[in-house]
């Protein structure tokens, strides 16, 4: 199946008082499923978080802001996080890529029992500013539905989150996507009602970009009555941005003592990065050389 560059298009309706975001993911998910080697559960699980995260990234206004999804769960999943900036960077990774469940009684993966109860932490770091963190309880552990009572909850913002994987035979990622709607200061009740109704009928999400819908297209269908106007159209991409420069400052940030005793006892180092898996091996000499640059 060809594959076209992931996206998300930005809109707005009804006159500016509803913001919405219409992804489509597929290879971002792909990339990040195949780094991870995860099961189909937690392939769907960590797709719809770095969905919602690219999507909420587009909310941060400059460059170097950052927003991170935390889900920690009791569930055998465990959890996920999930980070993305304004630009359409995303990356994350789950805490027990393996875990399996049998399909729900309705067929589906059962992303909810992967994560069981549990928090939803969002951060936003802002740069220069304190990062703003707030946390609320898993509704479903679905991750929409979770996403949707966290604007509610800890913004006050009314929101309609849609997010979908689907998962061929193959465990390869056929759709990914999702949407987020929502009513922004200034909305009325007509327009929250009109809003309710057109996303009732819409039906699964992976269904219709399985039946050729896109973005634009799904726009319309939520929107066409509300006046929708495009603003934008940005790129979405799975990418890490780890070094071997970051992995020698976090090594220092041990301090002399740790390192002393790295050496001493396994002759060397190995770090692993959580979010691409890329392995870097630090020598005995490399480790004595980093020694001499710890302060004390």
């Amino acid at each position: 199946m060809e594959q076209k560059e992931d996206y998300i298009l930005r809109v707005v309706a009804a006159d500016g008082t509803v913001r919405a975001f219409f992804a489509d993911t597929r290879a971002s998910v792909g990339e990040a499923a195949k780094v991870h080697g995860t099961s189909p559960v937690m392939t769907a699980a960590l797709g719809r978080l770095l969905t919602a995260a690219a999507m909420m990234g587009q909310t941060l206004k400059n460059d170097d802001d950052l927003v991170t999804l935390i889900v920690k769960g009791d569930g055998p999943g465990g959890g996920l996080l999930a980070t993305a900036d304004s630009r359409g960077r995303v990356k994350g990774y789950p805490y027990s890529p393996l875990a399996d469940l049998p399909l729900r009684s309705d067929g589906k993966l059962d992303v909810g029992g992967a994560m069981g109860r549990g928090t939803l932490t969002v951060v936003r770091d802002n740069g220069d500013k304190q990062p703003y963190s707030g946390t609320v309880e898993l509704v479903t552990g679905e991750i929409a539905e979770d996403v949707a009572y966290y604007y509610a909850q800890s913004e006050q913002i009314p929101s309609a989150v849609s997010l979908g994987v689907l998962v061929d035979t193959d465990r390869s990622v056929r759709r990914a996507g999702g949407f987020m709607i929502q009513l922004m200061p200034g909305s009325d009740d007509r327009t929250a009602e009109l809003l309710e109704n057109r996303l009732s009928s819409l039906g699964s999400l992976t269904s219709l970009y399985e039946h050729g819908h896109t973005p634009e297209s799904l726009a319309e269908l939520a929107l066409g009555d509300l006046g929708c106007e495009t603003l934008g159209r940005s790129p979405v991409r799975f990418v890490c941005d780890c070094s071997r420069g970051r992995m020698e400052s976090a090594l220092i940030a041990l301090g002399r003592e740790e390192l002393t005793e790295l050496l001493s006892t396994d002759g060397g180092a190995e770090l692993s990065c959580h979010f691409c898996n890329r392995k870097y091996r630090f020598s005995a000499d490399e480790l004595k050389a980093l020694i001499s640059r710890c302060g004390g």
